[in-house]
């Protein structure tokens, strides 16, 4: 059995007010984002390969970096679709290429850089065990549903809230069984994410705990928690903390 990362980068991060290129190739430290997220899979033991899918234009800049800061695990870089949804399916068929239906498929936001090796690990223990894994992360302030007026209605206990993040991982023949379902009958755009997806179609999904600062870069200030919380795993190793 194999473990393969599907890590796809198709936006062009609008939100983050970048003119010269998207969000995914924004420097630190003289690195891109995109290639945070890749070390941290490509470094991780029990992954055995990575399919990137990135902005058809920027394929080729992304195979420089792979190169560049030597991704061993890179089997293929392909171009996205109109949507998320439609780009993870492209990712998942080119996983097929190489892998079969019961190896394991990882998928994660090129923009989330902080995704730390334990978690990794629990989303690959989680399918082996019970077959599906959605990294979460406790709710941890009041969250409220509007009512039709746009006044506050119901507010939701906490405790029994969870954030779904990003790895989402799955048995590769199921996910893409799943893609190609929703393909055939044309539902694809109320989705929003591979775990509303395979929940539509009566999986039972298993949620992983995950760490707090696995946040998508999205904004300018993810952006500065994302520098500050490198600059302290740096500091913390220089300092033996």
């Amino acid at each position: 059995m194999s473990n393969v990362a599907i890590i796809f980068a198709g936006g062009t991060g609008q939100r983050m007010n970048t003119r010269t290129r998207p969000k995914q190739f924004l420097e630190l430290h003289g690195k891109p984002i995109i290639v945070y997220t890749m070390e941290a899979f490509d470094q991780h033991s029990e992954i055995d390969g990575i399919i990137v899918v990135m902005l058809e234009s920027w394929i080729g800049y992304t195979q420089e970096l792979v190169r560049k800061f030597g991704l061993r695990k890179i089997k293929k870089i392909v171009p996205g679709g109109d949507s998320g949804q439609e780009s993870i399916y492209n990712g998942l068929c080119a996983a097929s290429e190489f892998y079969g239906e019961n190896d394991i498929v990882l998928i994660h936001d090129g923009v989330r850089p902080l995704i730390d090796e334990d978690t990794i690990s629990a989303n690959i223990r989680s399918v082996k065990e019970r077959g599906t894994a959605i990294t979460v992360t406790s709710a941890i302030e009041t969250i409220t549903m509007k009512d039709e007026t746009g006044a506050v209605g119901t507010i939701i206990d906490r405790s029994m809230c969870e954030l779904a993040r990003a790895p989402q991982s799955f048995y590769l023949g199921e996910i893409l069984g799943v893609h190609n379902k929703v393909r055939e009958e044309q539902t694809g755009t109320g989705f929003i994410d591979s775990a509303s997806m395979m929940k539509h179609y009566g999986y039972k999904l298993y949620t992983v705990q995950g760490k707090p600062e696995n946040i998508k870069i999205t904004t300018p200030s993810d952006f500065y928690i994302f520098r500050a919380m490198v600059d302290a795993r740096e500091n913390s190793q220089i300092f033996g903390i």
